[in-house]
């Protein structure tokens, strides 16, 4: 396994812990907790602050532990389609690292994908089963 930073570990453990069975479980069980205590404290301001404060920390926490691994997830996917792109015969190379672009770029170049997916699907409506290979513009618009 490879060497990772101790909170790259932590933050992983973390989000697959939290998205754990027994993790949701522990919750209930804490809010059923929580809700069956209310008449022993007079449902009191007190009462409810305590399982305010705990669900606002926890949730803090969680947003960036999982954002963390998110980030962590998404660059590896990314990094795995650029491969599958720059291996396969035919594939643009341009693709590679469009995450980077400008989202107008980016809308452009899916407006042209759209274009040539509604073409295709004119084209198999008329009978053809083809796949025609189509090249579209990926090159940046001044």
């Amino acid at each position: 396994m490879y060497r990772q930073a101790p909170f790259s570990r932590f933050a992983k453990w973390t989000a697959h812990a939290a998205g754990h069975p027994a993790a949701f479980g522990a919750a209930v069980l804490i809010i059923v907790v929580w809700a069956l205590t209310g008449p022993l404290f007079g449902f009191s301001d007190t009462w409810q602050l305590v399982i305010n404060t705990g669900t606002t920390i926890v949730t803090f926490l969680m947003v960036f532990l999982i954002q963390n691994t998110q980030n962590r997830d998404s660059t590896a996917i990314q990094l795995k389609l650029d491969e599958l792109i720059r291996a396969l015969e035919g594939a643009q190379n341009a693709l590679l690292d469009l995450e980077e672009l400008e989202e107008q770029e980016l809308e452009r170049i899916r407006k042209e994908y759209e274009a040539l997916a509604r073409r295709a699907r004119l084209e198999m409506r008329r009978g053809h089963k083809g796949n025609v290979v189509q090249e579209i513009e990926i090159g940046e618009h001044a």
